[in-house]
């Protein structure tokens, strides 16, 4: 057995079988991978990893099963699910999965080929470890994958926390041990006690919460874009290049940026290097977009098309436009069912705090249309007439 100090958690233990795991490179790797992207350059405290929240993941999955009193072999698979579920993200973590969905049509948890083969395959194979089963419980496939994937999952337990924690931001706050003790395993499978459902509702606060002040903060959504753009002009005539680029870490992949002979790309590499970034030139809600649903489909390829339609309306450049359209917020559904005294119901008819929740997780989202300083009111014009946005507000002309 193993302590390692970590600042969330405390001390987490580590089985001595699952040492070997720990030391492979595929999980070193995530030392090397910022958790929250380029949320450092909002946040300089913003600098944790994906190593440190696939360990806290990890220890939060350990302590469900083993308050679930699961079968040490399913016990030892959902621990090995928790510290293995981010091996497949690229540099800056989300940053390039748009682009890596829609090119090779591959998200970050494909990671079945990696748990099979190489010294990660040997070492799971050594543990007596069933790669099939870890995969499945990543994906959501297996009636325990509850735990790792799922609205109310240990991998969010614990980026709530260590995200609120690096960035100082005081909304991530989650009872996740409270949680834990609150599950129980019956017929229908992972359910919630009653004394369990305060520690839910604090846990989809924070997510609500964090959302604006972290995980879409403009600056951010800024930077993954300029950096999604300087990925896809280095990848365009050759995207054979972007499979070896997607298992670099954050350091290496900007280094293959600034040095590129593309200089659309070695320049925008460069700016974000330096923090020169792009400015809002339109930021709007639901209310501002004519048919919002119609708008969203988070194409990164669709997003360049209407940047060139507001590039040639607006009489410049492609590359000095950059479109931002998220996914509409789905609604908060739990899949874990509380369990009362005489039956089980969902969260929503114990809570008519996920009602408004939900609602305002829906009043969050923001188009954003982005371009570099002195371009931004006559690209925001453009951007009005190409997307069929509503007209300023009276409050809007006095900002």
């Amino acid at each position: 057995m193993k302590s390692i100090k970590d600042p969330v958690h405390g001390y987490i233990q580590v089985d001595s079988s699952l040492l070997p795991l720990l030391d492979t490179p595929q999980v070193q790797r995530l030392r090397y991978i910022r958790q929250l992207g380029f949320s450092f350059l909002v946040y300089p405290g913003a600098h944790h990893t994906r190593f440190e929240h696939s360990l806290g993941t990890m220890h939060l999955a350990h302590s469900l099963g083993t308050r679930l009193s699961l079968p040490r072999e399913d016990q030892a698979h959902i621990t090995v699910a928790g510290l293995l579920h981010d091996i497949g993200h690229g540099p800056f973590s989300h940053a390039i999965e748009g682009l890596s969905e829609e090119i090779l049509e591959k998200k970050h948890t494909d990671i079945s080929d990696q748990l099979k083969t190489g010294i990660l395959g040997e070492r799971i194979s050594d543990a007596g470890l069933d790669p099939n089963l870890i995969y499945q419980l990543i994906n959501g496939r297996h009636q325990c994958s509850g735990i790792i994937h799922g609205d109310l999952d240990v991998d969010r337990m614990d980026y709530l926390l260590r995200d609120a924690h690096y960035t100082g931001v005081p909304y991530g706050t989650v009872d996740a041990m409270r949680l834990v003790r609150a599950m129980r395993l019956c017929e229908a499978g992972i359910v919630l006690d009653m004394s369990g459902v305060h520690a839910a509702e604090s846990l989809l606060i924070a997510r609500t919460l964090m959302r604006p002040a972290v995980y879409y903060h403009h600056v951010s959504r800024i930077a993954e874009k300029m950096f999604s753009l300087a990925v896809y002009e280095y990848i365009k005539d050759d995207p054979a290049r972007l499979p070896s680029l997607l298992m670099a870490d954050d350091a290496a992949c900007m280094q293959h940026l600034l040095h590129a002979d593309n200089p659309s790309v070695s320049v925008l590499a460069q700016n974000l290097y330096e923090r020169r970034l792009f400015k809002r030139a339109l930021y709007v809600g639901k209310d501002d977009v004519r048919d919002v649903h119609q708008i969203t489909s988070e194409s990164f390829l669709r997003e360049r098309n209407l940047a060139e339609k507001i590039a040639n309306e607006a009489g410049i450049n492609p590359d000095q436009v950059m479109v931002d359209i998220p996914a509409f917020p789905r609604d908060i559904w739990m899949e874990v069912q509380v369990q009362d005294k005489h039956s089980l119901c969902r969260l929503e008819e114990v809570s008519p705090l996920v009602t408004t929740l939900n609602e305002t997780r829906r009043s969050q989202w923001r188009l954003g249309v982005y371009a570099p300083k002195g371009l931004t009111d006559i690209v925001s014009d453009a951007a009005r007439s190409v997307l069929s946005i509503k007209p300023f507000t009276r409050q809007e002309r006095l900002l």
